[in-house]
């Protein structure tokens, strides 16, 4: 739809799963993207994540084509805790429904940590505000500046369901010698992001060094080169490698002049008369046991001190839930974490129903939407009755792409484009300005290249054995080997035997019925490229390219008649 400028189109169909097209497409950590085909061509996939702004930048006022609120409510009430995007994924499955959703947080506005921890130069406010506003348009009651200090006693307010989307709001603490007497100095990352968010710290020192290795870490570092720090560094325990933080992440930060220095391990925080000075690091290397497992281990070397004027610790996040009543009936673990479904997302207080960050620690905002999706359909089925635990699968379509012969309805050309870069604000007027987007994403010109550098996965490799005369065409033709026609055994034994060997155990093999001579078609998916040269060769019509649509089970009366 991109390629073919149908930029409102792609953005609907995005914001039916995703929720947030203009917010993901900016800072989403992209688990699709290792899975795309286009990696098994060339270096890097399809940028998928740049493809939902661009959709996003260049969409027409959609307002028109969100779902409608029913006029008469099914009077059923859901309390959700917290607006971030786990909660708003649920609130905008439910209201349309007729739910009666209210919306509790703490903060002044809506978002969550999209609002309060990803700074301004990586996702603009107006388009926070506008995608939030989205959901917040669907008639939601909203109680923010309101901080829910006790879940028994919402719980007295008869809400047929409740929803915990509060995230892991607490930083972890880094208990070093040192640390109370510096502490003005010394800042725990993601309230430090939080109070720059808000607009309540505008400037830090200028020699700063960020603790930690992932993604916070990284918006911690080059938010402060934006606030006056002109010496920044990260300093991490870890292997560059084996640092949590996305590999784009590292690169921007190392782009803004920001160095990343690794197996180091802080021992103290030094400091004279109460104002830090500076952290001592001892020198660690990585062991390796029989096992394989890792370990750090100091090398002996006199210890590195690195002064500074200001610490921002970002080693971690945790969740805190002291709000919560530990005899409500509801069950926390021996991390203190609630014990919630994987799939339903129930805990065991039936009516209580948690996702994000909340249900299992942190992790991003992608997994947050998955949550809020699954909660939604849970939810629904509780409040009508319903088992949670029986979900209705995705519904799955396929239309054949053929025009003629040798002719498709879509483009599979396998041309080697590379991935294309997006182009980024000159780094000498974007660091001035902790709120001036950095990221330009791709014009419509740019957008369309990556578009097409596609390999469609959505049509499928279709197989008909009836119709094959097992004439070994397609296997001729395949440019990855992954067709071969063989006896049949066990899929153990299958994958010895194959054209090119399949030693993804994880991918299953496409096994045909017999044919005529009594053999298989066996067809290794994992390194299929879709490109349709099977189909194309097949003097029979034995293959055939169909469109595959999947359509994700969403909470509604559809749902729940299955």
């Amino acid at each position: 739809m991109i390629a073919a400028g149908r930029y409102s189109d792609a953005y609907m169909v995005n914001w039916t799963s995703n929720v947030f097209p203009g917010v993901l497409g900016r800072t989403c950590d992209r688990p699709c993207e290792p899975a795309c085909r286009r990696g098994r061509v060339e270096k890097e996939p399809v940028a998928i994540c740049r493809l939902k702004r661009v959709a996003a930048d260049n969409k027409d006022d959609i307002r028109a084509r969100l779902p409608k609120v029913p006029e008469v409510r099914n009077g059923k009430r859901v309390a959700l805790i917290g607006a971030g995007p786990a909660s708003l994924t649920v609130a905008r499955d439910l209201a349309p429904h007729g739910y009666e959703v209210v919306l509790y947080d703490a903060d002044p506005k809506a978002g969550g940590m999209i609002r309060s921890q990803i700074p301004r130069f990586r996702l603009p406010e107006s388009v926070i505000d506008e995608e939030v506003g989205y959901i917040l348009g669907l008639g939601i009651e909203l109680r923010l500046g309101q901080r829910v200090d006790s879940l028994k006693a919402l719980l007295a307010e008869g809400y047929d369901a409740v929803f915990v989307g509060s995230g892991a709001p607490r930083g972890r603490e880094l208990e070093l010698p040192g640390r109370k007497e510096a502490a003005a100095n010394i800042h725990i990352g993601i309230d430090w992001l939080s109070s720059v968010s808000f607009g309540h710290v505008d400037k830090i020192g200028k020699r700063v060094i960020v603790l930690g290795g992932g993604n916070t870490a990284m918006d911690c570092c080059r938010t402060s080169r934006r606030l006056g720090g002109e010496d920044v560094k990260v300093i991490v325990r870890s292997g560059f490698e084996e640092m949590k933080a996305s590999p784009w992440e590292k690169e921007d930060a190392m782009h803004e002049d920001i160095p990343i220095l690794n197996y180091l391990v802080p021992k103290e925080f030094l400091h004279t008369n109460g104002r830090l000075t500076g952290v001592k690091f001892e020198k660690v290397a990585a062991q390796y046991d029989a096992k394989g497992r890792r370990s750090l281990k100091p090398t002996g070397e006199p210890d590195q001190v690195f002064e500074c004027d200001d610490v921002l610790v970002a080693v971690g996040q945790e969740n805190a839930f002291p709000w919560i009543e530990r005899d409500i009936g509801l069950e926390f673990d021996k991390w203190d974490m609630p014990v919630v479904d994987a799939k339903t997302m129930q805990s065991t207080l039936p009516k209580v129903f948690f996702g994000g960050d909340a249900a299992f620690g942190p992790k991003n905002i992608i997994w947050a939407v998955a949550h809020g999706h699954d909660a939604a359909v849970s939810i629904d089925k509780y409040c009508n009755g319903q088992d949670v635990s029986q979900r209705p699968p995705p519904m799955v379509t396929l239309a054949s792409q053929k025009m003629g012969i040798h002719e498709w309805s879509y483009d599979n050309d396998i041309s080697n484009d590379a991935r294309s870069v997006v182009p980024l604000r000159p780094k000498e007027v974007a660091l001035k300005d902790v709120r001036l987007e950095v990221e330009l994403g791709f014009d419509s010109k740019l957008g369309y290249k990556e578009a097409e550098r596609c390999l469609n996965c959505d049509v499928q490799t279709v197989f008909t054995p009836a119709l094959c005369i097992e004439c070994d065409a397609c296997t001729d033709i395949c440019p990855e080997d992954c067709i071969t026609f063989t006896a049949n055994g066990t899929e153990e034994d299958l994958r010895t035997r194959l054209t090119a060997p399949a030693p993804n155990a994880t991918q299953a093999l496409y096994v045909s019925s017999a044919l005529k001579t009594e053999r298989v078609m066996v067809k290794d998916e994992d390194v299929c490229l879709h490109c349709g040269m099977c189909a194309e060769r097949c003097p029979t019509g034995a293959w055939d390219m169909q469109k595959y649509l999947l359509e994700m089970t969403h909470a509604g009366p559809a749902c729940r008649s299955q």
